[in-house]
């Protein structure tokens, strides 16, 4: 039986469909996700794909936070469900208070678009499993509002614990603190980063296939629920 990963859709979502996609490709059974209902139809693990949920007013993802389906989702994910957000994913999994910091304006208030090089260095996530430690991996990157922030506390705890999932590497595109790209929760089952894994799952219509490790180590982190069912 195929784990069956969860797609959340908000109003102003743009990369749903392609998440989705990326979840088929690993073999897994996309769930469409609607915010406004609290229902999380029994997925095995769930993504907050990237956009302008609520069209990013007050602060990317200060809305979506309140949104139904997340209260579910936070729930959820206090109880160990796997969780990633991508971009604005990421952004409403900060606000949500499932990971420390925040993402604020780039460096400079440029918007970034391009393919960005990835170091892994935490390969023990529901999310990051199926990379070599120290991997490089080349991932599409597009946000205006991606680096990351947080007091030195937080990131000292994170470079300590070993919460850094990814980090960026030839060059930081944002002024994120310490080059980082993605962190984990302390069990390591909730993911945030910014640039999106879902489009480089095929190196025909991406720079790389790279992306799909993401979503391979999640079927990893499910199979005991799978050899369950």
């Amino acid at each position: 039986m195929s784990p069956r990963i969860g797609v959340i859709t908000f109003p102003g979502t743009l990369d749903d469909v392609d998440a989705a996609r990326a979840v088929s490709y690993s073999d897994a059974e996309p769930v469409s996700l609607w915010h406004a209902d609290a229902d999380l139809k029994g997925v095995d693990a769930v993504i907050v794909p990237g956009g302008f949920s609520y069209g990013d007013y007050l602060r990317c993802g200060a809305i979506a936070r309140f949104a139904p389906v997340m209260g579910s989702v936070v729930e959820a994910a206090r109880g160990g469900l796997p969780v990633l957000g991508i971009c604005n994913g990421f952004q409403i999994l900060c606000e949500a208070g499932l990971l420390p910091g925040a993402l604020v304006r780039n460096e400079k208030l440029h918007f970034v678009c391009r393919d960005q090089w990835l170091r892994v260095e935490n390969n023990t996530t529901a999310w990051s499993t199926r990379y070599d430690a120290g991997a490089e991996v080349l991932i599409p990157l597009k946000s205006g509002e991606g680096g990351y922030v947080a007091d030195q506390a937080t990131l000292d705890a994170l470079e300590g614990e070993g919460r850094v999932v990814f980090r960026y590497v030839g060059g930081n595109p944002n002024g994120s603190r310490n080059d980082i790209a993605g962190i984990c929760s302390a069990d390591g089952r909730v993911v945030g980063l910014m640039p999106h894994p879902e489009h480089a799952i095929d190196a025909l219509t991406g720079p790389s296939d790279d992306g799909l490790g993401v979503f391979y180590s999640a079927l990893d982190a499910l199979k005991p629920l799978a050899t369950a069912g």
